[in-house]
């Protein structure tokens, strides 16, 4: 019965850890206004559970097991074009695989774009009708959402002990209007907030649009599928030639198949196995350990 019960609380105590959340310092933003609170529900439209009205920005935590534990980390940005969170396919999910690999994992919520009580609908109207619209929008509050993202690699940096992960492996990982943000990051940091490595996943380019990356940008791992339908492709050779200009560490998986938003999402098709193809990656580039500490 004492082991039974040291079983649970041994249970217990990794879910809590899971379920850490951390709140990220942020100022408010001139001209803009989040009338309804945060939201979280499943979308029809989308098929998978979201998250919208994000004003606060925060992460997750989801720590590995403390004997397998390779102190390496990874901030993940989900995508949803600014106007919702693709939480799980996109953030969650990904976090567990990572976890399982000894990699502790921080699930960015960054800052969106407000909206109504559905934030999915909205950005689906807008899209088809007022693109303009959208766009607008979407460039006021990303450069905030960049600064989210450079404020969470600061806080794990600096909690470094803390989440019992290394100082110069912190890596910074993100999906579409989460890629741009990534991206964004990469462009924008100092000696604190810079990622140690990033992987851009179908960047949203068209949003923030590929720039020359610093002298030291860090090694970078490029994701997406010729076949996106929002043409995001180009974009992503866009970034590799960017790195390759400056003679930088990085890679490209560019699959044939896989569509745009195919995240964790099973297709059976190679896109399915891209974050095995980061995990190779990164330990070939002593990113990650694989030996025990």
């Amino acid at each position: 019965m004492k082991l039974f019960f040291t079983l649970i609380l041994c249970v217990c105590s990794a879910v809590l850890a899971s379920q850490q959340v951390i709140e990220l310092p942020h100022e408010p933003i001139e001209g803009v206004t989040w009338i309804h609170k945060e939201k979280s529900y499943y979308s029809d439209i989308w098929q998978t559970d979201v998250v919208t009205n994000v004003s606060n920005p925060s992460m997750q935590v989801f720590q590995p097991e403390a004997s397998i534990r390779t102190g390496t980390a990874v901030i993940i940005a989900p995508g949803g074009a600014l106007y919702a969170h693709s939480i799980n396919s996109e953030g969650n999910w990904v976090a567990e695989w990572l976890v399982k690999k000894g990699i502790t994992a921080f699930v960015l919520k960054y800052r969106l774009v407000p909206t109504g009580k559905d934030g999915v609908a909205e950005i689906s109207k807008i899209w088809a009708e007022h693109p303009e619209k959208m766009e607008a929008q979407v460039a006021k509050i990303l450069p905030f959402s960049v600064q989210d993202g450079l404020n969470a690699v600061a806080h794990v940096r600096e909690n470094a002990d803390l989440y019992d992960i290394q100082p110069d492996k912190i890596g910074f990982m993100g999906f579409s209007a989460g890629g741009a943000v990534t991206m964004g990051v990469s462009y924008r940091y100092n000696a604190t907030n810079r990622p140690d490595f990033i992987v851009p996943i179908y960047t949203w380019t068209s949003a923030l649009p590929v720039q020359p990356i610093k002298s030291n940008a860090p090694p970078a791992l490029i994701i997406c599928a010729t076949d996106d339908p929002l043409g995001l492709a180009k974009g992503s050779i866009a970034i590799y030639n960017s790195y390759l200009k400056m003679e930088k560490t990085v890679g490209l998986h560019m699959y044939a198949k896989g569509g745009h938003g195919f995240g964790m999402r099973k297709q059976n098709l190679p896109a399915d196995s891209w974050i095995e193809r980061f995990y190779e990656w990164a330990v070939a580039e002593s990113l990650i350990k694989t030996s025990l500490k």
